[in-house]
């Protein structure tokens, strides 16, 4: 039915595959694509074994950083960002932001796309003037349009995340929000709602979570 036999393609180099062939690989990427959100609870749950040396781990700290989204009234592409900022800890250590802002992009608004990939700047005024480094890093982004939602992303929910007496539940409440982000239609426009903001506190919402 797709012009050729068995259970994979018959090319060994991509530019002699046809278009059976594409159409074929299609659906296994469209069925891989679709358990995203899975791996994506799993890289999270994978924290646990990242940096130590704080008073809990990586994993605890973005659970802590999501839950202060949740409980600020944020919608679900601010408490998924903020829940999953550090996901490239354990294969990007010297640029995880960058990596956790591409696993988003797709799917949440660029408003917090950006704010993630440009976090660890913005975190180094509070720590990198202990280690001899420039605790201003975060002014090379002076005059973006998302700079304020940054210092407020890092001052409310990154930075005092740190917290092993804060009262944090596990993973199991993010994952419906991560699966509703991650079921979204990749890439597009309705979602990424280029150069525009939603606030990260919502009292009225926040009211009714607490």
């Amino acid at each position: 039915m797709n012009g050729f036999a068995g259970s994979t393609v018959d090319f060994t180099a991509m530019k002699d595959g046809t278009r059976e062939e594409y159409e074929f690989l299609d659906g296994f990427e469209r069925q891989f694509a679709a358990g995203t959100a899975e791996r994506i609870l799993q890289a999270l749950a994978a924290l646990d074994d990242s940096i130590g040396g704080y008073k809990i781990t990586r994993l605890g700290h973005s659970l802590q950083s999501g839950i202060r989204a949740w409980r600020d009234g944020a919608d679900d592409d601010w408490v998924v960002s903020a829940l999953l900022h550090d996901i490239g800890d354990t294969l990007a250590p010297w640029n995880h932001a960058a990596i956790a802002a591409d696993v988003l992009k797709p799917f949440v608004r660029e408003q917090c796309t950006w704010t993630v990939w440009a976090h660890g700047d913005f975190q180094k005024l509070y720590y990198a003037h202990h280690l001899g480094g420039n605790p201003m890093s975060r002014e090379k982004h002076a005059g973006h349009a998302y700079f304020d939602d940054c210092h407020e992303f890092c001052e409310r929910w990154d930075q005092s995340s740190f917290d092993p007496d804060y009262d944090t539940p596990g993973i199991d409440f993010f994952a419906p929000m991560v699966e509703r982000v991650f079921a979204r239609k990749a890439n597009d426009p309705a979602v990424i709602r280029a150069g525009e903001r939603e606030p990260l506190v919502v009292p009225e919402v926040a009211a009714t979570r607490r």
